[in-house]
């Protein structure tokens, strides 16, 4: 995928945070496609096939990590990247690691970070920002976590 192309999928419950990180990621040059909770994020998943998702964790009908489960457990969406951008507890990203998220951005957030974060998880390049700084979001598996938690690797195993 040339560039910073890409699509994504945004799953969140709020219509003013679809449209900010739409806004965000569109000028940058990604496509972007919005769901308004986990059970509509599993539809529209499997009709426009996006190359990196990013869920909110608290939603009506399914939460984000319920939904981030499901998309690891089905042999079609196993691979693809998925980022919780939301205002997590330490035992939400926990539980985000364990079913198999790629990476976390607190809210409120920065808006180059969210276009970093998206830009990562494409590449599939989990290392920190320039001069080796902890970025505010981060790729599990790679650096550091923000401020906002403390360090760890992903035991992601499904992936080079």
């Amino acid at each position: 995928m040339p560039g910073t192309s890409g699509r994504v999928l945004v799953v969140d419950d709020s219509e003013v945070i679809r449209q900010l990180i739409r806004v965000n990621l569109e000028l940058e040059g990604f496509e972007v496609v919005t769901a308004a909770d986990g059970a509509e994020c599993l539809e529209v998943v499997r009709r426009v096939r996006p190359d990196v998702v990013t869920l909110d964790v608290v939603m009506p009908r399914l939460d984000g990590l319920k939904t981030a489960a499901r998309l690891r457990a089905s042999a079609e969406t196993r691979a693809l990247p998925i980022a919780i951008v939301s205002a997590c507890t330490p035992a939400d990203l926990d539980r985000g690691e364990s079913v198999g998220v790629d990476g976390y951005l607190a809210k409120p957030f920065d808006p180059a970070d969210l276009v970093a974060l998206v830009r990562r998880l494409l590449q599939q390049d989990p290392e920190a920002g320039p001069g080796g700084e902890r970025p505010a979001g981060y790729a599990f598996g790679g650096g550091e976590r923000s401020e906002h938690a403390t360090a760890f690797r992903s035991r992601r195993t499904d992936r080079p």
